[in-house]
């Protein structure tokens, strides 16, 4: 692991490409993905990107009852093992920050995987708020 993820808050205007960029990340069948990284506004023009922290005492991995969550050596994630799920959505409900979303769409967790390394939403922040270096 020798990126990491970076949300400088105080960039951020709001404009909502990221959560785009996320939604098609993880479209399928014609269909947008629950946006893994989601937009608090604060006031007209500012915002606080709210995404997964990737805790390195991760409580999602810890409530999972199948081992689903584990830790990605390559990226540092937390990556949610879709073939193992139960979707009892413990993990949701044990997210102390709620950045772990049921994608309504899909009927599955929906969580923060940086892209396989590769986080979509990065290039599409035109104030480069966000930054994986």
């Amino acid at each position: 692991m020798d990126k990491i993820y970076t949300v400088e808050t105080y960039k951020c205007i709001a404009c909502g490409k990221c959560e785009l960029a996320c939604g098609f990340a993880h479209s399928r069948d014609g269909k947008a993905g629950s946006p893994r990284i989601k937009i608090k506004k604060i006031g007209v023009e500012k915002g606080m990107p709210i995404v997964c922290f990737q805790c390195v005492e991760a409580l999602c991995v810890k409530s999972c009852p199948v081992g689903a969550l584990v830790r990605n050596e390559e990226t540092g994630a937390v990556d949610l093992l879709e073939e193992k799920c139960i979707k009892c959505k413990m993990c949701v409900i044990s997210c102390p920050f709620g950045n772990i979303q049921w994608d309504e769409n899909f009927g599955e967790v929906a969580k923060c995987d940086l892209c396989k390394g590769d986080p979509q939403c990065v290039p599409f922040c035109p104030t480069k708020a966000l930054s994986y270096l």
